[in-house]
């Protein structure tokens, strides 16, 4: 075999690790903080907002608040009135892992406000609604690789973090 040619397969090596994910192992969850109320998250998984309710980001001062809601549960964003139908997509990169794509997550939704009717979300997308825009901002929980069922994340658990901006 030639150098030329052990350099291309190396380099080819090299290009197609990157291509996938390495998984980072989990840390020690933190002793003695106490939890919120809503449903417990298990070991590594971020709180799990609860659904129909406000949550301020950090984002700066002025900001539009997020709203989250569960799949099948309305919530009044800033103006229209959305209701999570089901996930199309989630290929988001596991939170343990360290991917070359951050992934996204297709929603279904149904807007029960203005012109209505149903519509899809892509996270970090903002959608043209009524007077405004719509955002998928946040999704939890977060994924997990080497979880049961390679990451799938059980229906009932997700929350959707949603932004509108307008309706001035």
């Amino acid at each position: 075999m030639s150098v030329t040619s052990m350099k291309i397969i190396a380099t080819l090596v090299a290009v197609s690790a990157l291509a996938g994910c390495t998984i980072i192992p989990a840390a020690d969850p933190p002793r003695g903080v106490s939890e919120p109320s809503y449903p417990q998250p298990t070991v590594g998984e971020a709180p799990l907002p609860p659904s129909d309710s406000t949550v301020r980001n950090d984002a700066p001062q002025g900001e539009a608040p997020l709203f989250y809601a569960a799949l099948g549960q309305s919530v009044t964003v800033g103006g229209p009135r959305i209701t999570p139908l089901a996930v199309l997509e989630d290929s988001r990169c596991p939170m343990n892992a360290r991917c070359v794509w951050a992934g996204q997550v297709r929603l279904r939704v149904r807007q029960d406000s203005g012109r209505g009717g149903v519509l899809e979300l892509t996270s970090g997308k903002p959608a043209h609604i009524a007077d405004g825009t719509l955002e998928l901002v946040d999704i939890r929980p977060d994924k997990m690789a080497g979880a049961s069922n390679q990451g799938a994340i059980d229906p009932t658990r997700y929350r959707f973090g949603f932004r509108f901006t307008g309706g001035y």
